[in-house]
């Protein structure tokens, strides 16, 4: 069934767990959180292990795409798959990078950090992991613009009482 999103009233609530920061785990996430702005959905994303590198000034526009231990990678339109020995041979994390990065432009989406300064500029709500933040030894002025606040597990079950959570 379709959802009927022809109501603009909406006490609809969505909850992202982001938990990666390589480019290929990054996206679903910033995605499906700016469409869902877009259809006036309370939107919320938490930041935790290496997504936070997603927020973290220093890193956001760095991240990388490697196809180590991912069976499933090939070149764009092509059947063949891509040997994981070579994966892990020196600068082939870098030539992955740039061809997915590539991708993303000829689609016009925006790189991380400008997605992600989307995504608060629409009103979703940024929030980054305690634990995490503790282990990397990070602070508030660590992260990007637009993050709300760091907080606990605790607390991210709290606010996403009664909401969709998906985790990427």
């Amino acid at each position: 069934m379709i959802p009927n999103f022809d109501d603009d009233d909406t006490d609809r609530k969505i909850c992202f767990i982001a938990s990666k920061g390589t480019l290929d785990m990054v996206y679903p996430s910033l995605i499906m959180a700016n469409a869902a702005l877009g259809e006036g959905i309370e939107t919320h994303i938490f930041f935790t292990f290496w997504g936070m590198d997603i927020i973290t000034k220093e890193l956001s526009e760095d991240l990388q795409f490697t196809w180590m231990g991912n069976t499933a990678m090939h070149p764009p339109g092509k059947k063949m798959h891509m040997p994981q020995g070579m994966a892990g041979l020196p600068g082939m994390t870098k030539v992955a990078t740039k061809m997915m990065k590539k991708q993303i432009a000829d689609l016009d989406v925006p790189e991380v950090p400008e997605m992600v300064q989307m995504i608060a500029d629409a009103g979703g709500q940024l929030w980054a992991c305690k634990m995490s933040a503790d282990m990397m030894g990070l602070e508030m002025d660590d992260f990007v613009e637009g993050v709300q606040d760091i907080i606990s597990a605790t607390d991210f079950i709290e606010l996403s009482e009664g909401a969709q959570v998906i985790f990427t």
